[in-house]
């Protein structure tokens, strides 16, 4: 569900792209095109305005939020997975926010990044390009190629699905099942 707050309103700058009914863009957020924000998701820009990039996916709870005078800009090809907490100001092209992962406010996440389940991005922490990031903001590895070019799958896999929620995702109604059973 789409939501204005004061004079912020978010803005459909794509052409394609799925809102599930029960999650809440609020505000001054911009999507572009072959965005999929996913059930019980909150992209919440009362502070300051939440840029989506194309081709990115939020996932099922996860939330995203600005803090006053720090704007969010994701990038495009982005996985923001399930129930994971984007309080940063970027998160670069290509990068993966993974299950449960929390990147604090005013952080940095570069392209071609890989934060894993559960890590925790520190407050104004900056995660260069190509990095892995597990536990407490410890970059462990850079990633290979190899690593980059499946990342970019994650994204592509969601841009497929707009249409069939389009199609296919619909409120179901029990009197419809008591009966045919």
């Amino acid at each position: 569900m789409l939501y204005s707050f004061e004079n912020k309103v978010p803005k459909l700058l794509g052409n394609n792209y799925f809102i599930a009914e029960s999650a809440s863009v609020i505000g001054a957020v911009i999507i572009h095109n072959n965005v999929i924000i996913l059930p019980n998701a909150v992209v919440r820009a009362d502070n300051e305005i939440i840029e989506i990039g194309d081709n990115t996916n939020i996932q099922d709870g996860a939330v995203l939020h600005t803090d006053p005078d720090i704007p969010m800009k994701i990038g495009q090809n982005v996985t923001i997975a399930h129930n994971a907490m984007v309080h940063g100001r970027a998160v670069g092209d290509n990068s993966v926010i993974d299950i449960g992962a929390v990147v604090l406010s005013n952080a940095v996440i570069g392209n071609n990044c890989m934060i894993a389940a559960n890590a925790l991005v520190l407050e104004n922490q900056i995660i260069p390009d190509g990095s892995l990031v597990m536990g407490t903001g410890k970059i462990k590895a850079q990633l290979s190629e190899k690593q980059i070019a499946e990342m970019a799958c994650f994204a592509q896999h969601y841009v497929e699905k707009i249409a069939r929620f389009k199609k296919g995702l619909r409120p179901f109604d029990s009197e419809i099942k008591k009966s045919s059973g």
